[in-house]
């Protein structure tokens, strides 16, 4: 298409929206053309401003992301949703992509209500670290991840505009903690022998064999992987998003990724005693090897402070995440409630109601802790399951995009030739961790012990679908629908 006929294209697209400056503008809220575009394309209406720019979007993505070749050919909030609703197979697109919706509600919002529970708890080991006699009750830990909670709906709502220059400070104080508590571990603690560290393995797990132990143990590397789609479900509120949402995932993930390898690596030449910090009152390892390391318990609160501090950012983060998720899927007439749930207040910018839910759903699954810690770890469980298997089904769809030759949407960042390839091995991968997820740590386990994700998982799968042929194929169209109907 000529220059010229791109400019008409995007003067129509910006007519869509009200716009008539120049193709050039950037507004506040609407972005610049080729946010413009994009929201005409898929048929959305802009409902939130676009106050992220690459800093504060660098600075929301603390955690590794590896999915940012579909976010930059649908950057919607979304997500893996509207991936598979566009790319998948036309006859399944419908029931896939609502499938996929509901795992990643469900998924998000038990993961924003794990990151409260651990912020909380590890506010408990503080006081227990400080506060040799305090004996910490279930109902404490409960309270104090109501308040989490509580702290990141106060930041998603008032200072909602605000939310880009906390997300860039909070990137800052991560990498100074980062370096801080590196050169404090290499030089204060005793060191194990680097033989010991690179060459020694344990079957910790009973499993019979080292390759058994680590196929099993590999999944706790794998969670700071996930969340790949965190920053994707923030896509309407960042400015030029299809080029800025991508660079900020792979710088996410160069940064991030050297500086878990290093800590790692740092972390096991200095834990020291292996069973004492595991057995640690405070209930997390790492505080008990500051302590360990510092030999003070001041030194040890402070360095464990910005570790807590970034856990509760964290959930801020997820809150954002989560809400918006909530938000996207219910502007498809998706869940029960879709205009309560997809309202935008006029002056607020945030779907306010979608927030108030998160916050609801974490404080009540926060109260199942009081019966029962092992109850409320299997059902947070299912964040991992069902964003592993959204990750799973939008990588299968751009294979079968690809492997077929199907046409894909221009994007302004392409894999290429390796295209297919990096995304079939990913996929493999990906289904092996799927399945090592539902395995318990070791493999006797008593019921307390026993992983209970697959039934939490098989439960959600089965609501759906129930859901989706009651209610689904009636007011439920995807994505794909509205993007239809601008190309007639």
């Amino acid at each position: 298409m000529s220059a010229e006929g791109d400019k008409r294209s995007v003067e129509v697209q910006d007519a869509a929206y009200g716009i008539n400056e120049s193709s050039e503008h950037v507004d506040e809220k609407k972005g610049n053309a080729a946010d413009r575009a994009d929201m005409y394309r898929m048929g959305k209406t802009q409902e939130m401003t676009r106050n992220f720019r690459f800093l504060s979007i660098f600075g929301f993505s603390m955690i590794l992301m590896a999915s940012w070749e579909f976010s930059l050919r649908a950057p919607t909030t979304g997500g893996q949703y509207h991936w598979v609703s566009e790319f998948a197979p036309p006859k399944y697109q419908k029931l896939i992509s609502y499938l996929m919706g509901w795992m990643c509600v469900l998924g998000w919002q038990t993961s924003c209500a794990s990151s409260a529970f651990i912020a909380g708890t590890q506010i408990q080991g503080l006081v227990v670290l400080n506060y040799p006699d305090y004996v910490p009750k279930p109902w404490h830990g409960t309270l104090l991840t109501i308040a989490v909670a509580a702290f990141s709906v106060v930041f998603n709502t008032l200072l909602a505009r605000k939310l880009p220059l906390i997300e860039a400070t909070v990137l800052v104080i991560h990498i100074f903690a980062f370096f801080g508590i590196l050169v404090t571990l290499w030089v204060l603690s005793p060191r194990a022998d680097a033989t010991a560290v690179f060459t020694e393995f344990t079957d910790g797990g009973g499993w019979g064999s080292i390759g058994g132990s680590t196929l099993v143990g590999i999944l706790a590397g794998v969670l700071p992987l996930l969340g790949a789609d965190a920053a994707v479900h923030m896509s309407e509120e960042l400015r030029d998003a299809s080029r800025t949402l991508p660079k900020a995932m792979i710088s996410t993930t160069v940064f991030n990724g050297a500086f878990g390898w290093i800590m790692v690596i740092t972390y096991c030449f200095c834990i020291g005693n292996l069973e004492e910090v595991i057995a640690s009152p405070t209930g997390y390892p790492f505080m008990q090897v500051f302590l360990n390391s510092t030999q003070s318990t001041s030194s040890a609160t402070a360095m464990a402070s910005f570790l807590v501090i970034m856990t509760g950012f964290s959930n801020l983060t997820m809150v954002a995440t989560s809400s918006r998720q909530l938000f996207a899927f219910a502007r498809d007439h998706a869940v029960p409630f879709s205009p309560w749930f997809s309202k935008v207040p006029t002056g607020w910018d945030v779907p306010i109601n979608a927030i108030l839910t998160t916050f609801l759903i974490s404080s009540l699954l926060s109260l199942i802790n009081i019966g029962s810690a092992v109850a409320l770890n299997s059902i947070t469980s299912l964040a991992t399951t069902s964003l592993l298997s959204s990750y799973i089904v939008s990588i299968g769809c751009m294979i079968w995009r690809r492997s077929t030759n199907s046409p894909l949407l221009k994007s302004k960042f392409s894999l290429g030739r390796w295209g297919l390839a990096v995304n079939i091995v990913s996929e493999a991968f990906l289904i092996i961790i799927f399945v090592l997820a539902f395995m318990p740590g070791n493999p006797n386990p008593s019921p307390s012990e026993m992983n209970w994700s697959i039934l939490i998982y098989g439960a959600v799968a089965v609501f759906s679908v129930g859901y989706y042929l009651f209610r689904g194929t009636h007011r439920y169209e995807g994505p794909v629908a509205y993007v239809r109907k601008l190309e007639q």
